[in-house]
């Protein structure tokens, strides 16, 4: 089954995009990446799917992260319905501030695993689903999230798992669920309290449960 598995080096593909052609390596450099997948160009969720990360755009920016998004049609189509996608954010005149992949042929869908076959065009061939990968500086896969065609994403979720990675790529911490920036983070299970306490200046709290074991261990990044 094609696709790719966390920590599996991104493919160094080439594509035409609405900037032009690109190596996607080179497009990122040394930032950390985003790439989002859509089923097709003038199509509802998807428009107002781009219309959020177009509105958004600016938080990825301030976390370094390049934005990227694909669909199977032509970079004409793209062109033209950037201009209905800032149409929602009353800014039509202004471009998609990130650029978007043709992917007419399929050829980097299939590559990436990211075909719906529940989901077909009027030809009967399989639509993309919206996929998300985030890729970190070393061109790594950090992250993968696959919907269906028929469910729109959650960008503040994006932005959230985003500073998750970023800070546990960092530091040995690990986050809650739910957790957001500014709430506490949990000691990894791997360092002992004598390393937790050198590594945590700003103390670590224990939560005792009926186990008595002592991994719930709360620090303030």
């Amino acid at each position: 089954m094609p696709g790719l598995l966390l920590g599996d080096e991104f493919p160094n593909f080439e594509a035409d995009t609405t900037i032009g052609k690109i190596k996607f390596h080179d497009f990122l450099g040394n930032s950390w990446g985003i790439l989002f997948s859509h089923p097709r160009d003038f199509t509802p969720v998807c428009t107002t799917e781009l219309a959020c990360a177009a509105k958004v755009s600016n938080e990825f920016k301030k976390r370094g992260v390049k934005m990227i998004a694909l669909s199977i049609d032509s970079v004409e189509d793209h062109h033209n319905w950037s201009k209905d996608v800032m149409s929602m954010n009353s800014v039509a005149e202004s471009a998609l501030p990130f650029p978007i992949i043709a992917d007419d042929k399929r050829e980097l869908s299939v590559q990436l695993g990211m075909l719906d076959p529940d989901e077909r065009d009027k030809d009967g061939l399989p639509l993309t689903a919206r996929c998300v990968f985030v890729i970190g500086p070393d061109k790594k896969l950090k992250l993968s999230i696959l919907y269906p065609a028929t469910t729109g994403r959650n960008f503040d979720e994006l932005l959230r798992v985003i500073d998750s990675l970023q800070l546990t790529a960092q530091k040995k911490v690990a986050t809650p669920v739910d957790w957001k920036p500014g709430d506490k983070v949990m000691v990894i299970p791997s360092l002992s309290d004598a390393e937790a306490a050198a590594l945590f200046p700003n103390g670590v709290t224990t939560k005792e449960v009926p186990s008595g074991k002592k991994y719930l261990r709360y620090t303030q990044p």
